[in-house]
């Protein structure tokens, strides 16, 4: 069967308009021959998800973004996505704007609930969420961050004005004159270094016999800390303790005029027959000085001693 030309071009540009619609469908996102489920979700900011953006659930890719449109006069944006397969979820799972980058590049995600009975059909609306994405989170973190720099700027320009209101010319001046005397200082330092180091060299055999004698000193120290070790302080102490309990006894009988010494000391009576023996012996010393004849006479012929003419007394 032979078709005329007018036929075939007609059906020629059929077949082409066609494929013009089919192609612009596909490339809008559309598939006309596709049975997938629509979806719809609103928000007030899509974060630049844009038609052609991936469709997934638990990260596998099941849809598409269809479209994007002003819901009414209030600013609200509807989103009609597609989802391929036939994985049920129920109606009051979340459509949840994530991911993208600098450049852009936002995901929609189904996060999906199961509630038995209430599955979600083709031409169902979902609630809507915007997760925060790349760009939100480095925001978050360099508010602060800029807020810090901005308070180091303003610290760091305060203290160079500081700085540049202290180092005036008179403060230049004095730190430069301490410089200078600290090198000043630092050469009289090393002079003295000098003479200290002359000073031991020239001296270098006294400090060596010095240092021997401490030697020996410390060696004689230590054996005489050794005796000290060897010596029985516990008897020692034992036998001084006697010692003091001996006195202690002794002092106790004096106390309570115990012997003779105690008596002596405590017994008023005592003392005085000891005053006055004392006394009548130094009368009586005195009295043989001045009149020893009386107590030792001596005569070669017998003759009578002369009577007792009392002396005058030389202690008066």
């Amino acid at each position: 069967m032979k078709y005329s030309k007018e036929v075939k071009t007609a059906i020629l540009g059929i077949i082409a308009i066609l494929i013009l619609i089919f192609g612009y469908s596909f490339l809008k996102g559309k598939n006309l021959l596709d049975d997938s489920r629509v979806f719809y979700a609103v928000y007030d900011d899509v974060e630049g998800l844009s038609p052609s953006s991936a469709v997934t659930i638990n990260g596998l890719k099941v849809g598409q973004v269809n479209s994007i449109d002003f819901l009414n006069n209030t600013g609200l944006l509807v989103v009609k996505f597609t989802v391929d397969n036939d994985f049920p979820f129920s109606e009051s799972s979340v459509a949840n704007i994530y991911g993208g980058n600098i450049i852009g590049g936002k995901s929609l995600a189904i996060v999906p609930t199961y509630e038995k009975g209430n599955l979600a059909k083709s031409g169902d609306t979902l609630r809507g969420e915007i997760e925060e994405g790349i760009m939100e989170l480095v925001n978050d973190k360099l508010t602060p961050l800029q807020a810090k720099v901005e308070n180091a700027i303003v610290s760091a320009d305060s203290l160079l004005s500081g700085i540049n209101k202290v180092l005036n010319d008179s403060t230049t001046n004095n730190i430069q004159n301490t410089f200078q005397n600290l090198s000043a200082t630092s050469r009289a330092f090393r002079g003295t270094a000098e003479s200290l180091e002359g000073i031991v060299q020239g001296n270098s055999d006294k400090i060596d016999r010095t240092l021997t004698n401490l030697d020996e000193m410390s060696t004689n120290f230590n054996k005489f800390s050794d005796t000290l070790a060897n010596v029985n302080l516990s008897k020692m102490t034992g036998d001084l303790e006697n010692i003091i309990a001996d006195f202690e006894e002794v002092s106790n009988k004096l106390a309570e005029g115990q012997g003779t010494a105690g008596k002596f000391i405590n017994d008023d009576e005592v003392y005085n027959n000891l005053d006055r023996a004392t006394k009548q012996l130094e009368e009586l010393l005195q009295d043989i000085k001045l009149n020893p004849k009386r107590y030792v006479h001596f005569s070669v012929f017998g003759k009578r001693p002369k009577g007792y003419t009392e002396p005058e007394d030389s202690l008066k």
